[in-house]
């Protein structure tokens, strides 16, 4: 290490902390060394050691430049380095921004670097995921076949202006003599700067009853102005430059605001009254409105007496801005980029001193993100609010079905469901059959002649009085009309549209319906397709943009995950409107074709993040499966309860079923569907949100390795024995159980579950072998966890890889550990060997210094067909515990998944490990974890977490009785150090794309699919280790 005395003989840049820096005017063709050193306010540390590069400008891309370049994307094109040619690009961007938000406090924004791998004979690429008004430094480098660093060609690029989020209602504040005093809102100019605001009033009139303010054209409310023959026409009563917008306006009071008359007012009619924030840009306006204030008129309360309120100074909100970056900059402290330099060059610090920067510089700005950009519920769920819509049809419609079905307390859930679930399931067969709204209702629209065939089943209608109303087309019959209808969620009326799966004829409906709303997220719980009827028909453009009706979709952005699939579009409605809005679609893809799922976990976790990327502020979630009523009824009821539970401690699910059922009929279909809901919900309670940004997971590590002084247990252990709560019914293991298939069991305690088991094709009579088919965090059956083979098995194996395309073994056990054998040899050494009908032959083998890679040729003898089998044994894993170190792992689990994506096999990745000796023990049930789940913010440029409704719930000892269990501890095969491989790649995935981590519901997720999986405590203990210590490295995947 060079002795921090040396620092003279270098030149020397100060940046913040960071894990990369910008560093310009190189000579050409130079070397330079490079270190860097951490200063804290105790001073400088030590440089680390020094690294020497050489400028090479023939070998970076040339013509770097941005085309097409939009609100949400660009296209990038740039020519091949002179001297080079690389076996791929690398793609980099991101931004830092300052703007002034809607409070009127100066915020700066963080936009996080994200990287993307692009193929040697691509020399363009589209970005499609960038936020508007925003500048990026774009990067993109040449990667050389060693992979070796080269420096990138930069530029920057400026993405266009749009329309300003979404603001809050103006509010009444009070009238004075003949004036309505109304409190306005202001706009947040993150999408660009404000030029101007309209108060646009729209006196009440059936005419308008059903318009979005977004409707009432700009023209035509100027025109009106100039109009004072009709009384019932919306007018422009002022109109504010740039952010001189008042707080405090006295509507009615006859005076000009920059050309428009604020007329007075008729003390016989009522009014609503809207904001317009505009911007401009060279090419249009683009506004967004605000949603109508309640009704206003003369006779309302008056004006509380004194001063008028004033707009809240923002620093009395947050603090003074100046102060706290000040404070932010001596607690941070500084990282030192020294010596003569290459632009662009990224040193990792090492772990300890980058947690320790991260974690003393972010709490600073914690709670005023919190305060802005993360309020705990909307503000229907605020103080004063309405009362809960379930609560009131209690009061006002007293079936004796809700009088002897209240709401259950969270800590009798589970025995309340234990109860119900007793002979068969017996109680929840009654509970469902009473379900009963106790009132009748009218379909007339829904039987029109002209709607008919835009129902997709004939009895599944949209009673009249909850239907969603569209705006009626002129000279169309039935244009107001969509099989929707609006449902109440916990103390939200109209919280969410129930709608059915769009049909061919109502797809320019559909997105009529979502713009008019102002939704912003539509949820999916279908898919096109099920069973070979079609269930949905394609309501978005599968690339491209396509035009529906009057509406424009272009899709952004498609991210295929697992269990779910998100899709970003930009929609644009035709005409005079110019404004563009994104909606995302977030398509649940794991519930099975017949039935609910097996497990609530992934469902869970959907919820979640349907949560985490819907604005607070947006319109109502649409939600949607096929015919609207199953599982779209059980999203609803399950997300509403998950609320409810969060603020009252009960979950009223009999209640808000029989809420819902009044209207939109069939709400919650089957009495499959009603378990799933109370399933869910014990789930969520048990579990709690164990969800932690990754930012924050050096606390979150740090705080679980407390010891709680009453249970004298760390939450590592609390957390660790949660997993156990999990008991599989032994109906689960039906082929396993089977007399001709236990041989092949090497445990008789592991087995897999009959619906995850992996299939061979029968002979026979027999298509088992103990091996389960697990998800990945972007893929479907991703992985094989398998034992390791027996000598009866081997045969089975290379069948089992071959009729599943599965070309990439994964091993972690040697054949020995500790004197006895833990794998059977299932490979040939020198020579090829058949197994049944293959031919393995081997053709390489390298020894790595910590795995050994051997290749395979393996043939069909059938047919002569042949493909390569990779196996990768990791030889690192002690015969005892864990590595004290994740970084060697984490080399070889990116290496593995570099090489599947290099040889681009679309077949499963198969890992097995070894068997230790099985034991029991006896504890007592696991208690409630402290603050399980303790999020302390959004990760840095991620969407803010709307409140989780799955966060303060008690542990497992609040919902069930404790108990001393004997159990064995799952110390099985092909479960516990292939948990921690599967763990691993999904987290860090995971956090690559999410920029959060769950270690907790990822393995009892895996433990869904294949009982035991990461089988011991300092296996768990590990998957966190190594995800920290993975945050401190540079990517290990090619993205």
């Amino acid at each position: 290490m060079t002795p921090v005395e040396d620092l003279d003989e270098w030149q020397q840049k100060t940046v913040h902390v960071t894990h990369s820096a910008d560093l310009d005017n190189l000579e050409k063709f130079a070397e330079y060394a490079v270190a860097v050193a951490a200063r804290t306010a105790d001073g400088l540390g030590r440089l680390s050691e020094k690294v020497t590069v050489k400028v090479r400008p023939e070998e970076v891309p040339l013509h770097l430049r941005a085309q097409d370049v939009s609100t949400h994307s660009m296209t990038l094109s740039w020519s091949p380095p002179l001297r080079l040619n690389p076996v791929s690009y690398k793609i980099s961007y991101n931004a830092i921004k300052e703007f002034v938000d809607s409070l009127g406090m100066t915020q700066t924004q963080e936009i996080p670097r994200r990287e993307i791998i692009v193929k040697h004979d691509r020399t363009s690429y589209s970005i499609n995921d960038l936020s508007p008004f925003t500048t990026y430094s774009v990067n993109v480098s040449a990667i050389p076949n060693d992979d070796s660093y080269r420096p990138p060609t930069k530029i920057t690029v400026t993405t266009q202006m749009a329309a300003p989020k979404p603001m809050v209602k103006p509010d009444f504040y009070g009238v004075v003599e003949n004036e309505i005093l109304v409190i306005l809102p202001q706009a947040s100019e993150e999408y660009g700067p404000i030029s101007h605001y309209y108060l646009v009033v729209v006196p009440d009139d059936k005419a308008h009853n059903h318009k979005h303010p977004d409707q009432f054209l700009t023209d035509d409310l100027i025109k009106n102005n100039v109009r004072t023959d009709d009384e019932n026409a919306p007018y422009i009563a002022a109109k504010f430059l740039q952010r001189n917008i008042l707080y405090t306006f006295h509507l009615g009071n006859d005076e000009m605001y920059e050309g428009f008359l604020n007329r007075k007012l008729n003390p016989s009619k009522k009014y609503r009254v809207f904001v317009r924030a505009v911007v401009d840009t060279p090419q249009k306006h683009l506004y967004t409105s605000s949603p109508f204030s309640e009704y206003l008129s003369l006779d309302m309360r008056e004006a509380p007496p004194g001063e008028e309120p004033s707009r809240p100074d923002p620093k009395d909100i947050h603090g003074d801005p100046e102060i706290r970056i000040e404070e932010n900059r001596k607690e941070a402290g500084m990282v030192w980029v020294i010596g003569p330099i290459i632009a662009a060059l990224m040193l990792s610090l090492c772990l300890v001193v980058l947690f320790i920067f991260k974690r003393r510089r972010q709490p600073c700005k914690a709670p005023d993100q919190a305060a802005v950009t993360r309020p705990l519920m909307s503000a229907d769920v605020g103080f004063g609010a309405p009362s809960d819509p379930v609560e009131m049809r209690r009061l006002n419609f007293q079936t004796p079905a809700m009088i002897s079905h209240p709401p259950i307390p969270i800590l009798e859930l589970s025995e309340h469901i234990e109860r119900l679930k007793t002979n068969d399931n017996l109680k929840f067969s009654q509970e469902y059959e009473s379900i009963e709204p106790g009132q009748q209702f009218t379909w007339d629209h829904s039987n029109m002649e002209v709607n008919k065939p835009k129902n997709r089943y004939a009895n599944v209608i949209a009673y009249d009085h909850s239907r969603v109303i569209l705006q009626p087309i002129d000279g169309i019959l039935g244009s107001d009309y969509i099989n929707a209808n609006y449902c109440d969620g916990y103390r939200k009326h109209n919280a969410y549209v129930a709608t059915q799966g769009p049909l061919q004829e109502t797809l320019a409906d559909f997105w009529r319906m979502c713009w008019e709303l102002r939704t912003s997220t539509i949820v999916m719980m279908t898919k096109l397709e099920e069973r070979t009827r079609i269930k949905c028909d394609q309501y978005w453009p599968s690339r491209g943009t396509e035009t529906y009706g009057m509406m424009t979709v272009t899709i952004a952005e498609v991210q295929e995950l697992a269990t779910y699939c998100i899709r970003t579009f930009q929609v644009e409605r035709n005409g005079n409107s110019s404004e563009r809005r994104e909606i995302k679609q977030l398509q649940f893809t794991a519930w099975p074709d017949h039935g609910v799922p097996d497990h609530p976990a992934p469902f869970l976790q959907f919820l979640r993040r349907v949560r985490a990327l819907n604005p607070p502020d947006a319109g109502p979630l649409v939600v949607h499966c096929s015919a609207g009523v199953g599982r779209t009824g059980c999203f609803i009821v399950i997300d509403s309860m998950l609320e409810r539970a969060r603020h009252e401690r009960t979950v009223d699910i009999y209640g808000h079923v029989t809420c819902l059922r009044a209207q939109r009929n069939y709400m919650v279909q089957t009495e499959d569907q009603y378990i799933f809901i109370h399933d869910a919900l014990l789930e969520a309670v048990i579990c709690g949100d164990t969800e932690v940004p990754a930012r924050n997971l050096h606390a979150h590590i740090q705080k679980l390795m407390r010891v709680d002084p009453i249970e004298n247990i760390t939450g590592m252990e609390l957390e660790f024995k949660k997993l156990a709560n999990m008991k599989a019914d032994s109906s689960r293991f039906v082929s396993a159980s089977l007399p001709c298939n236990k041989h092949k069991n090497r445990l008789v305690h592991i087995l897999p579950y009959e619906s995850t088991r992996v299939c061979l094709t029968p002979r026979d009579g027999s298509d088992y072998i103990n091996a389960s088919f697990v998800d990945g965090y972007r893929y479907r059956a991703a992985y094989i966890a398998t034992q390791g083979p027996l000598p009866d098995t081997t045969d089975d194996f290379w069948r089992m890889l071959w009729e599943h395309n599965s070309t990439i073994i994964v091993m972690l056990t040697k054949l020995k550990e500790m004197g006895r054998e833990k794998c059977h040899q299932y490979w040939p050494s020198d020579r090829s060997v058949r197994y049944q009908c293959f031919v393995v032959d081997p053709i390489a083998e390298y020894n790595m210094p910590q795995y050994i890679l051997r290749e395979f040729k393996v043939t069909d003898a059938r047919d002569g067909s042949s493909r390569t089998v990779r196996q990768f044994q990791f030889t690192d894993w002690p015969e005892q515990g864990v590595p004290k170190s994740g970084e060697g792992f984490i080399d070889f689990l990116g290496q593995v998944h570099k090489t599947k994506e290099q040889f681009g096999q679309d077949g499963p990745i198969t890992v097995h490990c070894s068997p230790p000796r099985q034991t029991t023990t006896r504890h007592p049930h696991p208690p409630a974890p402290r603050n399980s789940g303790d999020v302390v913010g959004p990760p840095s440029g991620r969407p803010a977490h709307a409140s989780s409704s799955l966060k303060d719930f008690p542990g497992p000892s609040a919902v069930s009785p404790s108990s001393d269990v004997a159990c064995p501890l799952p110390l099985y095969a092909g479960v516990g150090r292939t948990g921690v491989f599967i763990t691993l790649s999904t987290v860090l995935e995971r956090m690559q794309y999410e920029g959060v981590v769950d270690v907790f519901q990822t393995v009892r997720t895996l433990r869904t699919q294949r009982p035991a999986m990461v089988q011991t405590e300092d296996q768990y203990e590990f998957c966190y280790r190594a995800a920290l210590e993975y945050l401190g490295s540079f990517d290990h995947y090619a993205n």
